[in-house]
């Protein structure tokens, strides 16, 4: 298999991104957006996945994070669907709980060739660490639509808001990373009795 890097930038008059990724990685992160509270959540999926990013934002935070959380989203999907490749002899599937104290959460992903988001998220603060918990859904939403992968998002339990979000993005890591992982078995096979992704 080659190598599974991508390098992508996106450029607006609201923001200014470049993302790079590699996903054999080992954890490697290097982030800064302007969002605080993104970067810590976007470490987790480094650290948890086993993927290398880089990312560098400058947005219209002098308006909110809207722009730049969303673009973010947009643009971390279009380097994971570069990256995946034709998806021959991945795993395709990738699921994980994750707690943290009193919370928990499931993450369940499909390199499906299709965007889906059903996120149920039940956060109990409106925002956690200046950062407005809606936006979650804007970044997840513009992962999934340009990484084409449909992606279920449970917080099963917890009262701390920062606690939620933790665990969904570690969750969020680990289903990745095993959703694309190699699968011997597969032998460079397609998941799929359609052929195709």
């Amino acid at each position: 298999m080659s190598d599974r890097v991508a390098s992508v930038e996106r450029n607006t008059l609201e923001t200014q991104i470049k993302v790079s990724i590699n996903l054999d990685g080992t954890g490697k992160f290097n982030c800064v957006t302007g969002v605080p509270f993104l970067d810590h959540m976007l470490e987790q999926v480094a650290r948890h996945g086993l993927i290398d990013l880089d990312i560098h934002a400058v947005g219209d935070l002098h308006i909110d994070a809207h722009h730049t959380v969303e673009d973010l989203g947009i643009t971390l999907g279009q380097a994971f669907e570069i990256a995946v490749g034709d998806k021959k002899g991945i795993k395709r599937y990738g699921h994980a709980y994750v707690p943290l104290d009193e919370a928990l959460s499931r993450v369940v992903i499909d390199f499906s060739g299709r965007p889906g988001l059903e996120m149920h998220v039940p956060f109990t603060r409106a925002s956690v660490g200046g950062f407005d918990v809606d936006l979650f859904s804007e970044f997840f939403h513009g992962f999934i639509n340009h990484a084409k992968v449909t992606l279920h998002l449970d917080n099963l339990r917890g009262k701390n808001t920062h606690h939620q979000a933790e665990t969904i993005f570690k969750a969020f890591g680990r289903a990745l990373r095993m959703a694309l992982e190699v699968d011997e078995r597969m032998a460079g096979q397609m998941p799929s009795t359609k052929g195709c992704l």
